[in-house]
């Protein structure tokens, strides 16, 4: 749903493009309304397919039924869903326009830990979530900057830090904690989930993460990062300048995709005449290697 958010927003400046002659701004409909509107119909839709999730859990019930069994309960009909996806670290501005009342939980975990977890992510899943440490180190400085600047920016009514560690030594203060910030009752069933972790990779007890290739520069940030984070406390207050710098980054990003297309089709065109141009056949390798080097890099970003 984070790339959907940014497509809507394309979508909304091409329906607004020609001021009053454009539907959407000859009535006044702004872009947040538009957004807004769309992610209150995707709110309707998984409540309204509730049922069909719920038959699927009791076809597909794994190795913790017992948790299954607490989120399905018939006889506790849920008021709200949740979404963990770790990508949604990067789109938490457009989600925001998506679900304004949204409330967003940062569960922080040691570097450490998460790159010994991703480095062993293929032993139950089967496929590698990253190929080598560098690139574990290098995506665990992408989410956390993301989520850290989120705090910043929306304050701790609306986005809430928890530490990992927390979940695991002192599960009840910590879900007590994580539940006062979601407006919700506490009972002891909530710890039941916790009982068996889910999604862990089965890291070897001996299994060192030391990759002589990894660069120590980026393993210096992180845990750098880690450390500055562990030791300092959530802001208590939103900082504007941090919610702009989001904003800004979401319209630059809502951009690129608007107008990625245009340049690719132009980058075509441009090989194309430059490949039918007797007069440029010293110089067309060159060329030609130049233009496919960017249009290659537009699709890789694109992919």
């Amino acid at each position: 749903m984070g790339d959907f958010a940014v497509n809507a927003a394309v979508g909304y400046q091409i329906g607004a493009a020609r001021g009053d002659r454009s539907i959407l701004s000859a009535m006044d409909i702004r872009e947040d309304e538009l957004l807004a509107a769309l992610g209150q119909s995707i709110n309707d839709l998984i409540f309204r397919h509730r049922t069909d999730l719920e038959t699927k859990r009791k076809e597909k019930r794994s190795a913790y039924p017992e948790a299954l069994g607490v989120a399905s309960a018939t006889s506790e009909p849920k008021r709200r869903w949740v979404d963990g996806t770790p990508e949604y670290s990067l789109y938490i501005c457009g989600l925001r326009k998506l679900f304004p009342d949204a409330l967003f939980v940062h569960i922080f975990r040691d570097v450490r830990a998460v790159v010994r977890s991703m480095l062993n992510f293929h032993r139950i899943a089967g496929t590698h979530l990253v190929l080598n440490e560098e690139e574990a180190y290098k995506y665990w400085l992408r989410t956390v900057r993301a989520c850290i600047k989120a705090e910043q920016a929306y304050g701790p009514s609306v986005f809430y830090r928890i530490r990992y560690a927390d979940l695991i030594d002192a599960p009840e203060s910590a879900m007590r904690s994580l539940l006062d910030f979601l407006g919700e009752p506490y009972t002891a069933r909530c710890l039941e989930p916790l009982a068996q972790r889910i999604n862990s990779s089965n890291v070897p007890p001996d299994f060192k993460a030391d990759d002589a290739a990894t660069n120590p520069a980026v393993v210096k940030k992180a845990t750098r990062l880690c450390a500055e984070i562990e030791e300092n406390r959530q802001a208590t207050t939103a900082s504007r300048a941090a919610a702009d710098e989001m904003e800004a980054a979401f319209a630059e990003r809502v951009r690129y995709v608007a107008t990625l297309d245009n340049a690719y089709q132009n980058a075509r065109e441009i090989i194309e005449k430059l490949n039918h141009s007797a007069l440029l056949l010293p110089v067309i390798p060159q060329v030609t290697l130049t233009i496919a080097s960017s249009c290659a890099a537009l699709l890789c970003q694109l992919s």
